[in-house]
């Protein structure tokens, strides 16, 4: 590769429509980049990360000239495969005490969550978006059994020593909302805000407006040093920038970026037809995480065809950040026998919609944003909690690109950078294990 010029290995590839855009009626895509076009700064990436960079960007800097280069369509990459939760509070329960420096962290975590969630607020309310799209609704968290249950206990007295609301919930308390006995207990909490994540992205796309740029159907092939800044090569255009934000995620390394610094997990999700609200009682709209790591996200969605449940879980780890078929296809099986178990009201029900959506993470599960090169700002590591986390990155990218210092900066500064992952073929068979032995532990919750 000659000096200066970063060319993309392949190209990000999407498995399966995600039900998601399936829901959504037909959408005209914004035009692709044809030609020469100037800015000011670039982002490459139209999911939550880059979303959030423009937004950020086109705020401290109303006059910037700013380029978002998706290279597909909107709401049908990574963003749009998202299970829709934009959570406030750390995402996996542990049992340990937070005492000392574990606080000051699951504070800091909570205030970049909550940032994230008010970026994301303020888009919907200055555009009058319906709950639909963004919910405010809270979360829960449910368990399945006796280790689930305790696990739920144990966060719950974390919550209390950090002042957090809460709200335990039994089983029968459970089965009033879930509308089935099949959960042991939940604990609820109200921060979280739920959304329809392609038709959010979509609708954030469309939103941002001149003198910001979007470009669909737009895969950048080459990033090449220009003078100080940058010339980013399309199939049909180039892109002249003095700064450039790859907010791409895992697809920086496709790059030649970030080496040993990514791992590259796929979760999967289904989606039910729709079915008749009578066949399952409790609330229509309300979504809930495991108790337990790796287990089992469920959200049941009203609508005016009915009512659809998602189930969420499985999850494959995939160096060359692309899935088969079969591997949806299995995971697929696993979500019918989740189904199954946990809402016998539907028995018989057959799920719509299968997708998988890649996910990267670091070793150590702190986020990436840095200048790689003199103005080329990567934002990558979401790290299981994508809608969250990668909004996160993309507002502390755009706000390190223009100088910006926010107290969401100085929080991302305290962070230890990412660590080194294995070398291959270790980092494969220690993520493959990792993963196996995380499900296996997380039972069936």
């Amino acid at each position: 590769m000659a000096p200066g010029v970063l060319r993309a290995r392949a190209l990000p590839v999407q498995p399966g429509l995600p039900g998601w855009v399936a829901l959504l009626p037909a959408r005209t895509p914004r035009p692709a980049l044809d030609g020469a076009i100037t800015a000011d700064i670039a982002v490459v990436g139209a999911g939550f990360a880059g979303l959030a960079a423009a937004r950020r960007l086109s705020q401290l800097g109303p006059d910037l000239r700013i380029a978002v280069l998706e290279a597909g369509i909107i709401g049908e990459g990574p963003a749009g495969r998202n299970s829709g939760f934009i959570i406030d509070l750390p995402h996996e329960v542990s049992a340990e005490s937070l005492g000392g420096d574990s606080a000051d962290h699951a504070r800091r975590d909570i205030f970049k969550n909550r940032s994230a969630i008010a970026l994301a607020q303020g888009m919907a309310e200055e555009h009058g978006w319906g709950r639909e799209v963004f919910d405010p609704c809270g979360r829960y968290s449910i368990a399945r059994g006796a280790a689930g249950d305790r696990h739920l206990v144990d966060y719950a007295r974390q919550l209390g020593s950090l002042g957090e609301p809460h709200r335990l919930l039994n089983a029968d308390e459970t089965a009033e909302v879930t509308g089935t006995t099949s959960f042991s207990s939940a604990l609820f909490t109200p921060g979280t805000a739920m959304i329809q994540p392609a038709d959010f992205a979509r609708r954030f796309a469309d939103a941002l407006r001149p003198p910001v740029t979007v470009l669909e159907r737009s895969p950048v092939t080459a990033i090449e040093r220009q003078g100080n800044g940058w010339l980013l090569r399309s199939d049909h255009g180039t892109v002249a920038a003095g700064q450039v934000i790859l907010a791409v995620n895992g697809h920086a390394q496709a790059f030649g970026l970030l080496p040993r610094r990514l791992m590259h997990v796929f979760t999967y999700a289904s989606l039910t037809r729709a079915f008749d609200p009578a066949r399952l009682g409790g609330a229509r709209d309300w979504a809930a995480t495991p108790a337990l790591p790796m287990g089992t996200t469920i959200r049941r969605i009203s609508g005016a065809d009915g009512d659809r449940v998602l189930v969420r879980s499985r999850y494959t780890y995939n160096p060359s950040i692309t899935v088969s078929p079969g591997a949806v296809a299995r995971a697929g099986r696993v979500h019918d026998r989740k189904l199954a178990s946990r809402f016998p009201q539907l028995a018989g029900e057959r799920m719509e919609h299968r997708w998988a959506g890649a996910m990267a993470l670091t070793w150590n599960s702190v986020s990436i944003v840095d200048e790689v090169e003199a103005n080329l700002w990567v934002a990558a590591g979401c790290n299981g909690v994508g809608a969250t986390n990668a909004t996160a990155n993309g507002i502390v990218a755009a706000e390190r690109a223009l100088g910006h210092l926010s107290e969401l900066g100085r929080n991302f500064a305290r962070t230890a950078p990412p660590a080194a992952v294995p070398p291959e073929p270790f980092a494969t068979i220690g993520g493959k294990a990792t993963l196996a032995w995380k499900e296996w532990r997380a039972g069936d919750e």
